[in-house]
């Protein structure tokens, strides 16, 4: 059988309906979400994934409104693509994380547009698509030195970026990217607070929207989130040597992470971070 090429991996796009002016946007064999958000007069891309060059057109057949584009962050599963449009939205410290860049697996530099408008946002600002208003909201580092939360009012959906998803967050420096500061209890506190952020809306949230491994997911992992930053500081969070990670276990770093667990929340970190403030 003839092995797929780099654009069916990683530029194979499916998509359905979240309701009737929301389409959620899944690929990398279902691991991976990007968002499209219609409003009367425009339509917001959350997110641009690796850079396979043909996203753009496939969004042009799921709406003909014109389109404005924003990043969750600036990893290049969520940013790679930005050159296929003349603008994005980002975090006023994308570039904290731009090194992360180098393992795109495309030549991004051949997109139509290398030198996009980078458009700088963040806490305060609003993305006004015609009767649905986006509020941006900056995040803490906790994944990233760059996320950037999105929250529909409106339609109840609270787009939490790569911060809480259903299987696990990495909470880890990698290889590629040896400038990014990561102090893993500063990361931690940052976790749980962004965490109680999100929860502090709750009423308001109908639906939680991850980047990876499903959406919506439950209102509930964001409990177990805040449970899991203050069981491990109280030494009882699960630390498990296994990844059970096809992909990340092959990561040069593995052999030094480890998977952490509390009720349905879990991280991947490096097992020495973590045992620095387990059980303090």
């Amino acid at each position: 059988m003839e092995k797929p090429d780099l654009t069916q991996i990683f530029g194979t796009y499916v998509s359905w309906k979240l309701d009737s002016a929301t389409w959620i946007i899944n690929f990398m064999n279902g691991s991976q979400n990007m968002y499209l958000l219609e409003g009367e007069d425009k339509a917001l891309l959350i997110d641009t994934g690796w850079g396979a060059g043909n996203l753009k057109a496939y969004v042009q057949k799921l709406t003909d409104k014109p389109l404005l584009v924003a990043n969750t962050h600036y990893h290049p599963d969520h940013a790679a693509g930005n050159g296929e449009f003349k603008s994005v939205y980002l975090s006023k410290t994308y570039a904290l994380d731009e090194a992360s860049m180098a393992g795109v697996p495309f030549d991004i530099t051949k997109l139509p547009h290398p030198d996009y408008e980078k458009i700088c946002v963040g806490s305060g600002d609003f993305i006004d698509l015609g009767g649905r208003r986006i509020e941006i909201i900056e995040a803490r580092p906790a994944h990233s030195n760059s996320t950037l939360f999105f929250f529909d009012e409106s339609h109840g959906m609270f787009f939490s970026g790569d911060d809480y998803e259903s299987t696990q967050v990495l909470m880890y420096t990698g290889d590629n990217n040896p400038s990014l500061k990561f102090d893993i209890r500063e990361r931690l506190d940052n976790l749980k607070q962004n965490a109680l952020d999100i929860l502090a809306r709750k009423d308001s949230i109908r639906y939680l929207l991850p980047n990876h491994n499903g959406a919506p997911i439950a209102m509930d992992y964001i409990d177990d989130f805040i449970g899991l930053v203050d069981h491990i500081y109280s030494g009882d969070a699960v630390i498990e040597d296994k990844l059970n990670h096809p992909f990340i276990e092959q990561d040069a770093l593995a052999p030094q992470l480890c998977r952490v667990r509390w009720g349905m929340a879990s991280i991947f970190v490096k097992k020495a971070d973590v045992l620095d403030v387990y059980g303090e």
